[in-house]
């Protein structure tokens, strides 16, 4: 069997040859159209999904959802402009299997869909999916009456037996490993005879922005949340069974993909401007403009969307990223650049994701010659003339765009397997390119 060329070619990161001005236009966000089809599949009536993220991630929610009996129609919009997915909630039924690939989305929101199936769903990946913690939903599930086979591993492979219904109730969840554990149960509770509350026992939540994001799209689709940020308890999450209405949902760009770019204008001391950078977001990634401001950089939000600037200097951040750990991999990259120290902290659980996060950006920065360190929860990074060299990428989007932020600084980086950006960016090399006006 011969190997993938995609995942044996090595791509030359390109080098910027001077301060970058462009406008990127960033695709839509993965969090917000994999939890829109999930919605959208539980819903009472058809609803309209605008501008949705076409990546690996969200094509394989789409026929995971498929495979379930959910239609979803590819095309425009309702008014004719613009592509759209119109899903229609036919009925979940199986026998059906999931290919869940390494799609945390995937695999830890659909296994409550598929206990309101009708017949077994058996949810399968890839290698590094069978790694990933899926305890925290397994056990949940089954607390509220559901019937899983996972052979005792509390990880994939396993078979969900849909009943057609599930009792819901009050659940216990330790998410400290993944926000998504809660987000799971969430998700789907409308759908549960009792509803459910949900109440987080760890002593860590890490990606708090995410479960906000699934409060409010929940409650944009009728349903009824009591969250901590509504003035509930602490750590707990109630949802009120009921029925969800079908809606024309347009997606905000996806924030934490517009980080490469961004990245790119403060450490080559340019511009880039993001359109349609939304006023108000849940989303983790807009955190950035804060952090990179921090780091050197300075942002308008304007009618065109969002405007950044770098300065010419690049300065270290001591930074706890525990509410939006996807950032990491991006702002170490920028701190290998920096004129400064830098300290990631809050960042446990990226030990848990794609790949190892923190093993693998201090294993590749530091074959670059730079020094970075592991601690307990993150990195320390203590910037170093940095050489050329292979960045390996693990099977993970975010190490590949890490790479290539630090190539436009260091010839001679050449980064294996960028086609991994395909699970939530398509066509990376091409916007990068354009970026850089080629």
């Amino acid at each position: 069997m011969t190997a993938d060329p995609a995942h044996t070619d090595l791509w030359p990161a390109p080098h910027a040859s001077g301060a970058v001005d462009a406008t990127v236009h960033v695709p839509g966000s993965k969090s917000v159209t994999n939890r829109a089809l999930v919605l959208a599949a539980l819903a009472s009536e058809p609803g309209w999904l605008r501008r949705p993220l076409r990546s690996r991630d969200t094509l394989l929610m789409a026929g995971a959802l498929r495979a379930m009996g959910i239609e979803i129609e590819e095309g425009v919009g309702p008014d004719g402009t613009g592509e759209a997915w119109r899903v229609l909630p036919t009925g979940l039924r199986g026998p059906a299997t999931v290919d869940v690939g390494n799609a945390g989305t995937v695999m830890r929101f659909l296994p409550p869909v598929a206990a309101l199936a009708d017949g077994p769903v058996r949810f399968d990946g890839d290698p590094r999916s069978y790694e990933r913690p899926l305890n925290g939903v397994v056990d949940a599930l089954r607390h509220l009456g559901a019937r899983i086979d996972d052979d005792g591993r509390g990880a994939l492979p396993l078979t969900v037996h849909g009943g057609g219904a599930l009792e819901g109730g009050p659940v216990s969840v330790d998410a400290s490993s993944s926000s998504q554990f809660v987000s799971a149960l969430l998700l789907s509770a409308p759908r549960f005879n009792q509803g459910v509350e949900v109440r987080h026992t760890g002593a860590t939540l890490p990606s708090l922005p995410h479960i906000r994001m699934t409060v409010d799209m929940l409650r944009a689709v009728g349903a009824q949340v009591d969250s901590p940020e509504s003035g509930g308890e602490p750590n707990v999450w109630r949802v009120t069974p009921g029925a969800l209405l079908g809606r024309d949902l347009a997606v905000e760009p996806d924030l934490s993909n517009a980080q490469p770019f961004l990245a790119a204008a403060l450490v080559t001391g340019g511009r880039v401007l993001v359109p349609d950078w939304p006023a108000r977001t849940t989303q983790p990634g807009d955190r950035l403009r804060e952090i990179f401001t921090e780091m050197g950089g300075s942002c308008e939000l304007t009618e065109q969307g969002l405007e950044f600037t770098g300065s010419g200097s690049v300065h270290g951040i001591d930074v706890d990223l525990g509410e939006v750990g996807e950032l990491a991999p991006g702002i170490a990259a920028v701190a290998a650049l920096a004129d400064s120290p830098s300290t990631l902290r809050g960042v446990a659980h990226l030990r848990l994701h794609e790949t190892d996060r923190l093993a693998a950006l201090t294993k590749e920065i530091d074959e670059l010659g730079g020094d970075v360190t592991e601690t307990a929860d993150g990195l320390h990074i203590r910037p170093r003339r940095l050489h050329g060299g292979v960045f390996h990428t693990y099977e993970d989007h975010r190490m590949a765009t890490a790479g290539a932020i630090i190539g436009l600084r260091v010839g001679g980086v050449r980064i294996e397997n960028v086609a991994t950006t395909a699970k939530t960016l398509p066509d990376f090399p091409a916007l990068w390119a354009g970026m850089l006006g080629a």
